[in-house]
């Protein structure tokens, strides 16, 4: 695991919680701890969403060429730590190696990269008889991601956000 796995990405930054309280993260394979991560509180969730209403404005407002160069980043990102991603899903859901390299962290690759693909021609404005149809960001979304293909459900989930 990583060295910030007790930390919460917040604001931009990585933070310790507002209250500490880990938890260990059981290989299911091994039946034998993993790491530990730290559980959230209605305080690190009433911080975290401040700082995406904060961030909402201005983020609200790029531009389709700017989505898509972060979600290109993203990719970028992903593929340099593929074996990481999969190997990390491997211990923390006890799935075989080839399993979580090839399926799991394919399938995250696959979300993101699709999104892109569809921002590129999305058409965010269309007529619909004699009315305007405009889709746009309405605001901070919560994201909740189980734990049986992780990678598929936040890139299903954090990739449609972004763009």
């Amino acid at each position: 695991m990583t060295d910030n796995a007790l930390k919460f990405y917040i604001n931009g930054e990585w933070v310790d919680p507002v209250t500490p309280k880990t938890l260990d993260v059981i290989n299911p394979a091994t039946e034998k701890p993993m790491g530990q991560i730290s559980l959230g509180s209605a305080a690190d969730v009433d911080k975290a969403v401040a700082a995406a209403k904060a961030a909402f404005e201005s983020f609200s407002q790029t531009s389709r060429e700017e989505r898509i160069g972060y979600l290109e980043k993203i990719l970028a990102g992903y593929k340099k730590r593929w074996v990481e991603i999969g190997t990390a899903i491997s211990q923390e859901m006890g799935a075989p190696m080839a399993f979580a390299q090839g399926s799991q962290a394919g399938a995250g690759y696959s979300h993101f990269n699709n999104v892109l693909e569809a921002l590129k021609t999305y058409e965010f404005e269309s007529e619909l008889g004699n009315t305007q149809l405009r889709h746009e960001p309405i605001g901070v979304c919560g994201l909740i991601t189980p734990w049986n293909w992780p990678m598929n459900q936040i890139a299903q989930k954090v990739g449609p956000a972004i763009a």
